[in-house]
């Protein structure tokens, strides 16, 4: 069995979004994307108790041409779309929404969110739609963390959760418009996995804390990600600490990508198309109470 040696690892620089701060390994000056990964945000951050929570978070916008999927680690997010799905996911949960033709969303904390600590962690991905799928009808497929498939390692230090995709033989829930898999893991110190990876997808871990080592050769540290080569059929994972992790995996569309802000198409027409659509009220509206 082979093992994937690291291609290269990626600071997540701290962002300023609008007064939402976030981490970002990718896109960076080393990487534009890590095909079909097109961005990695991970925001910790605490909820303002000095205005109402439906005013916190993210408010309504738009999406076109990918998939903008939140992973949540701590409080929760509250999803409301203008396709009227209206749904709060707690921790160890997931939001995947295809964004499809246009949809417009928001992300906001629960409404119970300081009796669960006043605390928001997550990380957003997004996950390019294939062209062939990117005007595809909008879908919404939200995941407790109670539905979510689980491993644990036989000496139960290291916990994985299969989101999207598979991992020796389980499977994960949500459907994918390509083939694509998402893990969160939870490792305690000395904690161990092999990771079995399809060898033509792209992988990537990246660390929200503590610190790993990968095929006992390669130290990772928190708040980085470290890019695969596509030169094995796998990879171990040692926790060298108590680590939280999220890894993605997927077949490279080897397509165009044009995108700017909240809609990625594979040439200008299409964003301009976007924009105009949206303009004229093609992707819905979203009004909250």
């Amino acid at each position: 069995m082979s093992n994937r040696t690291i291609k290269q690892t990626l600071y997540a620089q701290q962002y300023d979004m609008g007064g939402f701060p976030v981490r970002q390994p990718f896109p960076s000056g080393k990487t534009e994307q890590i095909d079909p990964f097109l961005l990695l945000h991970h925001a910790d951050v605490k909820v303002p108790e000095h205005k109402p929570v439906d005013k916190s978070g993210v408010g309504p916008h738009p999406h076109r041409g990918f998939s903008p999927v939140t992973f949540i680690f701590k409080g929760g997010v509250h999803h409301r779309d203008s396709r009227g799905n209206d749904n709060t996911i707690y921790a160890g949960g997931t939001q995947w929404m295809h964004a499809g033709r246009g949809i417009i969303h928001s992300e906001r904390p629960p409404h119970d969110i300081f009796e669960i600590g006043g605390r928001q962690e997550i990380i957003q991905l997004w996950v390019n739609s294939p062209a062939a799928h990117k005007m595809d009808q909008p879908h919404y497929y939200p995941l407790t963390a109670e539905e979510t498939p689980t491993i644990t390692s036989k000496e139960g230090l290291a916990t994985i959760h299969v989101i999207a995709g598979e991992l020796d033989a389980l499977k994960g829930k949500i459907p994918t418009l390509s083939t694509v898999n998402t893990f969160t893991a939870e490792f305690k110190k000395d904690g161990k996995y092999y990771f079995s990876i399809p060898e033509d997808h792209n992988a990537f871990i990246y660390l929200l804390d503590g610190k790993v080592n990968v095929n006992n050769e390669h130290v990772v540290d928190g708040k980085y990600a470290a890019v695969f080569n596509n030169d094995g059929e796998g990879f171990e994972i040692e926790a060298l600490e108590d680590t939280r992790f999220f890894i993605g995996s997927g077949e490279p569309l080897n397509e165009k990508v044009a995108s700017h802000g909240p809609f990625v198409m594979n040439n200008e027409t299409e964003l301009l198309q976007a924009f105009r659509d949206y303009q004229v009220g093609k992707m819905g509206i979203l009004i909250e109470d």
